[in-house]
């Protein structure tokens, strides 16, 4: 394709049909002092002089293999089996956007077919669609979900304060403007408070499973209780909890949403992620996103197709019930590949490791003079640790004494909260390394922390 550029005939033409005279016509409206800001940028470089200095930073970079990571709070160090990596790096895959063109696209159509199958009996739920760029995403557009189904008449929204802070911050994001009103999560709410907030104004009632703080709740009756409110139930869920625990859609959800990054996506500093979404079939033509359905081609042999997908996002804007208009297509398929990788029984393999390890960790700890682990409720792979001393600190010392990667610092959205560590134990820390947390968070009790320690 060849890349044509306006004339200046091309150019004038434009503005006149516009009404203005010159381009600088179109910043009126931008006070002067603003047009043209300083910069304040440094003198350009060559490629080769970029090059170095880019090379140059990256080399300060280190792997995170040279840590143990016991930090978690949405992101987990979890196994990723090689051939994930192998098959997301195919070229048909790693350059395809969305597959509008069936006849050419039944590769990756069929790799969203299965990764929503998949979706679906991991959660409990009837529908999936092919992913949203994030866990706090998805959540935000169950909100969306919600309201529309509602035509707005709900104008209410229980969020749990064991939702992910990060998540709550964004769906408030979302919505601001929108006349949604959120409760329950400016506190300490318990789940029968959450259940006292309902009325005939509540349009959804979102918990977490495992909870923020790795804990895991009982729902017994809670599906019940919102839907004789005549509100939707949304659980965010851990996936890989759903390898051993109870499905979201046993406990009676409407939506599940969720993280999807433990499935075969590396941390990578935080994205890209895989926002998943799932749903009862009733309520499926609301959702956003696409949803891959398979059929057959006119000679009868298996095809699949883009069976759902809202035009509305696409040409309708104004009214659409979201303006998600893409999806994570390769993270789908890392996730894809992975679950068919593990299987139902690697899954489950996965989560007893992840829960036997954290439960004998969190043992070791709460054994530790000045350290207290909350128990008062089963948990799954972390665990919140009361400290001695400011979680700032004790990370500090892990990081350089030991090369630990210590827990989430639980006082950056929690009052109340001041010396408390959120710390995540997966498949991927041995056994070796707890031993050796353990004993840094011992030395990291001493009234001064300058030790010289060498692991």
């Amino acid at each position: 394709m060849t890349y044509i550029p306006h004339t200046d005939a091309d150019r004038a033409a434009m503005l006149k049909a516009i009404g203005v005279e010159s381009f600088a016509d179109l910043f009126d409206a931008v006070p002067p002092e603003n047009r043209f800001p300083p910069l304040n940028l440094p003198d350009g470089l060559s490629e080769m002089e970029v090059a170095a200095e880019l090379n140059s930073l990256a080399r300060a970079n280190v792997s995170a293999n040279e840590y143990a990571i016991f930090l978690g709070a949405g992101a987990y160090n979890h196994f990723i089996p090689s051939v994930v990596d192998h098959i997301l790096r195919r070229g048909e895959f790693f350059t395809a956007y969305t597959p509008y063109q069936p006849e050419l696209s039944q590769g990756t159509l069929q790799a969203i077919f299965e990764y929503q199958s998949m979706m679906c009996m991991l959660t409990g739920m009837d529908a999936a669609n092919a992913s949203h760029y994030d866990g706090a995403t998805s959540l935000a557009e169950a909100v969306t979900m919600a309201n529309a189904h509602f035509r707005g008449k709900r104008p209410k929204v229980i969020l749990s304060p064991g939702i992910h802070p990060q998540y709550r911050a964004v769906v408030r994001t979302y919505h601001q403007n929108s006349g949604l009103k959120f409760v329950g999560d400016k506190g300490s709410a318990t789940i029968p408070d959450l259940v006292d907030m309902l009325d005939d104004d509540t349009a959804l009632l979102a918990v977490q499973y495992p909870n923020f703080f790795g804990q895991i709740d009982d729902f017994t009756g809670l599906a019940d209780a919102v839907h004789r409110a005549g509100a939707l139930l949304c659980i965010v869920a851990d996936p890989i909890a759903l390898g051993l625990f109870k499905s979201p859609g046993e406990w009676g959800a409407d939506i599940v949403v969720g993280e999807g990054q433990g499935l075969g996506i590396p941390l990578s500093f935080g994205g890209p992620y895989l926002g998943f979404f799932a749903t009862r079939t009733e309520y499926v033509r609301k959702i956003a996103g696409r949803i891959v359905g398979e059929t057959v081609d006119a000679d009868g042999r298996r095809a699949y197709v883009m069976t759902l997908r809202p035009r509305e996002q696409d040409i309708r804007r104004e009214k659409a019930t979201s303006n998600i208009c893409t999806n994570q297509g390769l993270m789908a398929l890392a996730a894809c590949v992975y679950m068919s990788v593990m299987g139902k029984t690697g899954l489950r393999r996965v989560a007893e490791l992840c829960y036997h390890k954290a439960h004998y960790a969190a043992q070791q700890i709460d054994a530790l003079d000045g350290y207290d682990v909350d128990m008062s409720k089963p948990f799954f792979k972390e665990f919140v640790v009361t400290c001695p001393k400011p979680v700032r600190e004790i990370n500090e010392f892990l990081l350089e004494h030991w090369g630990i990667i210590g827990g989430y610092d639980l006082s950056q959205d929690y009052e109340g909260r001041e010396n408390q560590m959120l710390l995540a134990v997966t498949e991927m820390n041995t056994k070796d390394e707890i031993d050796s947390l353990v004993e840094a968070l011992k030395e990291a009790k001493a009234p001064h922390l300058h030790l010289s320690h060498e692991h």
